[in-house]
């Protein structure tokens, strides 16, 4: 078997995960995605069209839905797409339904893990420690990379000859992966970015100005920069794709998830409301209290990040933006 003819399985039914389906069944190869929704298995054997979460959007007849976790034993791949809280239950389920095979994982959540403070490659090597692991990220929007619009991606790998074939398998003129070795930084980048999304959509909801969220941005990476550093990464990756790629992305569309829910906060919603609503995911309201506990813990000053929770918690917007203003004039770097 050949790298462009590996098997690729979507664990993961949302829009994501259905977008990334679609880049796998481009080339004209068949890509299986499980889906817990029985609508969306439902809707995209029929219709080719996940109506609930990618609407509009027509999607490969190769690409074929299933609810049942072990139809995807065939797989010699499994991108992990579903949002980082519920990656370790659905992981263990994926696990129970093919026994004994170690099977490459692709990790493609961005977050860290409420009350272990892991990484998300630190719970799939919790529960496969002998699996092969990569993570693909990068600054993508679902919708623009199931139409086939340009986007590029990096996959991080320590199996630099796993991260070779997925590249070649995924690779399409449209679709441009880059490599890299450094999977921690690849998971910081993109577990920080939607946290500080949700900043720069306060800056907005407020109408604090473009002065503020250009420095927000800035400041914002400065502290994902540091905590980066702290836990192992490589200055490089997080000034590339997963890293201040994605957060540049996230922090000035409102199709973030995470910079919508920032944006109704700075207008003074409450955030349970917000979050009450949606049938979609932000990761970054998730990841910010524990993040903020992982700064601490490594000795790295997050104010941005503390706000943010802050914010999260209720505490009225001006009376944050009050106090991140408020701190004692200090060096830029250093």
């Amino acid at each position: 078997m050949t790298d462009t003819t590996m098997r690729i399985g979507v664990i993961g039914g949302g829009a994501w995960g259905t977008a990334l389906a679609q880049v796998a069944a481009r080339d004209g190869s068949p890509a299986r995605l499980w889906a817990r929704e029985s609508a969306v298995v439902d809707a995209i054997n029929q219709t080719h069209e996940n109506a609930p979460f990618l609407p509009g959007v027509p999607l490969s007849p190769l690409i074929a839905a299933t609810g049942d976790l072990a139809a995807m034993a065939e797989c010699d791949a499994l991108m992990l797409v579903v949002p980082a809280q519920y990656l370790r239950a659905v992981l263990d389920a994926v696990l129970a339904a093919m026994p004994g095979r170690d099977v490459p994982l692709v990790l493609c959540a961005k977050g860290i893990e409420a009350g272990t403070g892991k990484l998300i490659a630190e719970v799939a090597r919790d529960l496969a420690p002998a699996a092969p692991l990569a993570v693909l990220s990068g600054p993508t929007f679902a919708r623009e990379v199931a139409l086939g619009h340009p986007t590029a991606v990096t996959i991080a790998s320590a199996d630099t000859v796993l991260a070779k074939r997925l590249a070649q398998r995924l690779a399409m003129p449209m679709f441009r992966p880059y490599l890299s070795d450094d999977v921690v930084g690849a998971e910081i980048g993109g577990a920080v970015k939607n946290v500080l999304a949700i900043a720069c959509g306060v800056v907005d909801g407020a109408g604090l100005g473009q002065n503020a969220r250009a420095a927000l941005i800035a400041r914002g990476f400065a502290e994902l920069t540091r905590f980066g550093l702290a836990r192992g990464a490589r200055a490089e990756t997080l000034t590339g794709l997963s890293g201040l790629g994605d957060l540049v992305l996230t922090c000035s569309s409102i199709a973030s998830r995470n910079y919508s829910l920032g944006v109704a906060l700075g207008q003074g919603r409450a955030a349970a409301d917000i979050l009450a609503e949606r049938t979609s995911v932000a990761e970054g309201a998730s990841t910010a209290p524990v993040l903020a506990q992982a700064a601490r813990g490594v000795g790295v000053a997050m104010p941005v990040v503390d706000a943010v929770c802050a914010l999260l918690a209720g505490e009225p917007v001006r009376d944050v933006i009050e106090g991140l203003l408020a701190r004692p004039i200090a060096a830029e770097f250093g």
